[in-house]
């Protein structure tokens, strides 16, 4: 999988390899929804679930800042912690930017990823293409 930064969106996903496959249908509600939580992260809020809590909650903010190596994407807790992802180009997507804990990235529809990196997990915007 291959993630770039975009204008609107925070990723845009690519599968790399492979043999072409049939993308699955797409749920409207998922979509819709997912749009939504776009909207809102371009005004810098978005869903998280943080120290492993089950449901998403609309308490998270992000901030987007240029590095040294890269797009740094800086997501605050409402509790005043906060994670830092670099957006990489290498096919790895998003990688934590500082610490030892790995970001793990996961497709959640054609318009949304989810990140959780040890038990927070946040739902960010992108563009998924088979």
């Amino acid at each position: 999988m291959r993630i770039f930064s975009g204008a609107i969106a925070l990723l845009a996903l690519v599968a790399c390899g492979g043999a072409e496959t049939e993308r699955e249908p797409v749920d409207p509600l998922l979509e819709a929804e997912a749009e939504a939580r776009a909207r809102l992260a371009d005004s810098g809020t978005i869903v998280c679930a943080i120290d492993g809590e089950e449901g998403f909650r609309r308490e998270c903010t992000i901030e987007r800042t240029q590095g040294q190596d890269g797009l740094i994407l800086t997501l605050r807790h409402a509790d005043g912690g906060f994670r830092r992802l670099l957006v990489t180009d290498d096919g790895r997507g998003v990688i934590a930017a500082d610490g030892a804990e790995q970001a793990e990235v996961s497709p959640i529809s054609a318009a949304e990823i989810e990140v959780a990196i040890a038990g927070d997990r946040y739902r960010l915007p992108a563009t998924v293409r088979p």
